[in-house]
């Protein structure tokens, strides 16, 4: 397959599923009612539910998608490690830290004075977001003095151990309607997307991709090697901070409003890799950015599919594409290792 035809495959795939996700659900609407409410020439309960809960879902799905599959991408490159993931640094786990004490420490609801009150998913998006910021700015700051990239995943699995004990006594000491909420946080989902979530959310991503994009040529160095790219003029320590601090802010801006998706960000870069059949981070990119939305809307149209109007846990469907994807990798490695 050429590369031009893996690009119309991936952005055809893209329409299809994006559309799928509009007609398709737990609530069965007729195709012309479900026009008529994107045309905005319909209201009621159908259009509400395809306008107000299956669009916002989508279009979260599809960005989350691409920004865990990009980030991805850029730890694999950094690490120069086919497994590694956004997950490997301990964002995940700080932005759980956070969860855990929004919901086990504090019982769903934080005051600080008359002016400042956040309860329910409100303080989870906030607690979400500042845990895995703090683990962001503790690996930029390790990052801006460890020469060696191995020194830093070391760093960054240490975080996860210890943000997971604390979060394990956390979750040993609370009671059961926090712990019920914590553990449906940390399944994932994208149904909890609304249209007031989306620009902050668009806007944190935008950043991230943004700034993945500028460091295409920086990535194609690296994969020569650190001690080539430095020689070829790039700096290292600065580049390297940059694409954590992007594939940062991508894993935290997802983990926040969809929880820990697994699996996403390790399996699609090698999809991608697989489909155009190219290293080029400027062919590379575009293609694992695409394609990790078609995998993000599969996996939200699967997890729509049951009857009773409920939705599937989101990480009890993306290991089903994940899982074959790894161990794929691995037997390859081996192959090219005999």
């Amino acid at each position: 397959m050429s590369k031009t035809t893996a690009f119309l495959a991936l952005a055809v795939l893209l329409a299809g599923l994006l559309a799928a996700n509009l007609f398709v659900g737990s609530v069965p609407i007729a195709a012309p009612d479900v026009v008529d409410a994107l045309t905005g020439r319909a209201d009621g309960t159908a259009a509400f539910i395809v306008t107000e809960t299956r669009l916002p879902q989508a279009l979260t799905a599809l960005m989350a998608g691409a920004a865990l599959a990009v980030a991805g991408l850029l730890m694999q490159t950094v690490f120069a490690n086919p497994l590694a993931d956004p997950s490997i640094l301990g964002l995940n786990a700080g932005a759980g830290l956070g969860v855990a004490v929004a919901t086990l420490a504090l019982g769903g609801s934080f005051a600080a004075g008359a002016g400042l009150s956040l309860s329910g998913f409100a303080l989870t998006l906030v607690a979400a977001f500042a845990g895995a910021a703090g683990v962001l700015v503790l690996l930029m700051a390790c990052a801006a003095r460890m020469r060696s990239r191995l020194l830093l995943l070391i760093v960054g699995l240490m975080i996860s151990y210890a943000v997971g004990a604390l979060v394990s006594l956390l979750s040993f000491t609370a009671d059961a309607a926090g712990l019920h909420s914590y553990v449906l946080w940390g399944l994932g989902s994208f149904g909890q997307a609304t249209w007031g979530r989306l620009p902050l959310f668009a806007l944190a991503v935008g950043v991230g991709l943004g700034v993945a994009a500028l460091l295409v040529k920086p990535l194609n160095a690296l994969l020569l090697g650190e001690s080539y790219a430095a020689n070829l003029g790039v700096r290292i320590r600065r580049t390297r901070c940059l694409l954590l601090g992007a594939a940062g802010l991508l894993a935290a801006a997802v983990t926040a409003l969809c929880g820990p998706v697994a699996f996403v960000g390790l399996a699609v870069p090698h999809v991608a890799r697989l489909l155009v059949r190219s290293a080029d981070h400027r062919v590379l990119l575009p293609a694992t950015l695409l394609c990790g939305a078609d995998v993000a809307l599969a996996c939200h149209l699967v997890c729509r599919l049951p009857s009773d109007g409920g939705l599937l846990p989101l990480n009890a469907v993306t290991p089903l594409v994940g899982v074959p994807v790894v161990f794929y990798v691995i037997l390859r490695q081996r192959r090219a290792a005999d």
